[in-house]
């Protein structure tokens, strides 16, 4: 059995500057695996600790992505190898760049059985990749999972949040599994994790060929902030101050 478990290296835009012209400047955000991949890799582990499964981690991006911080990062979390899609073309990739260069890595490994991934990323937030990485491998897809054990015959016993309950289901073939955030409390990687993580092989794959999107930017613009460099509240009457703040939030449509 092969496991693979995608993770994103991103920066986090909790450190992000925004100007007073509302652009958002990430040159100074450390980047780290993504907020909620840690989760998957854990679910991950587990379930090869238990299967006697390879753990592969996938990761696809910039340059930035096949750093030795990057690589330690993700490998120190419990990986057996790592395979790495480090392309300019890849930076700032959205889903579909982004699920496409993660399918093509996962046929390269072949016979990986299960695909397991975060919740979203930290930085786009879109929660895409796994359906979209899904309908590339042609694989089905369930999301809000929350444990998984291998059975016999290559079946997959997969826990999934479902409102306030939860439910079991049994998977037959390959699938991709997208981890709810809270199914489990992530590791946190010791000194002896870190230095192994410089032992472990890593594998580089070229990014795969530009195909269609669907999507073209044709514009960007900044967003419309009202000026309010002349205005003051007075606060001698707390009431009347948060009242005449909260208007003026609605009026920039933040409330």
């Amino acid at each position: 059995m092969k496991i693979a478990v995608a993770h994103k290296w991103a920066p986090n835009p909790q450190e992000a500057v925004v100007a007073a012209d509302g652009s958002v400047d990430l040159s100074r955000a450390k980047a780290s695996v993504s907020e909620y991949d840690p989760v998957a890799i854990e679910l991950a582990r587990a379930l090869a600790d238990a299967s006697g499964a390879e753990l592969v981690g996938l990761t696809v991006g910039g340059p930035d992505a096949g750093s030795p911080m990057a690589r330690k990062a993700a490998l120190s979390r419990g990986l057996d190898r790592l395979v790495v899609v480090a392309d300019a073309s890849l930076a700032g990739a959205r889903a579909t760049a982004t699920a496409r260069a993660l399918a093509s890595a996962v046929r390269a490994e072949r016979d990986v059985d299960v695909v397991l991934t975060g919740d979203s990323s930290v930085d786009e937030g879109a929660h895409l990749v796994p359906a979209v990485l899904a309908g590339y491998l042609g694989w089905p897809l369930l999301t809000e999972v929350t444990a998984v054990s291998a059975g016999d015959g290559g079946v997959l016993r997969v826990e999934q949040a479902v409102g306030s309950g939860s439910q079991v289901l049994e998977v037959t073939g390959p699938a991709v599994l997208a981890a709810s955030t809270d199914a489990v409390l992530p590791r946190v990687p010791g000194m002896k994790d870190i230095l192994g993580a410089g032992k472990k092989p890593t594998d580089e794959l070229p990014a795969p060929e530009a195909g269609p999107d669907g999507l073209e930017v044709v514009g960007r613009a900044k967003p419309a902030l009202a000026d309010r460099r002349r205005i003051r509240i007075d606060a001698a009457d707390p009431q009347a101050a948060a009242a005449e703040l909260v208007a003026a939030l609605r009026a920039d449509g933040v409330l």
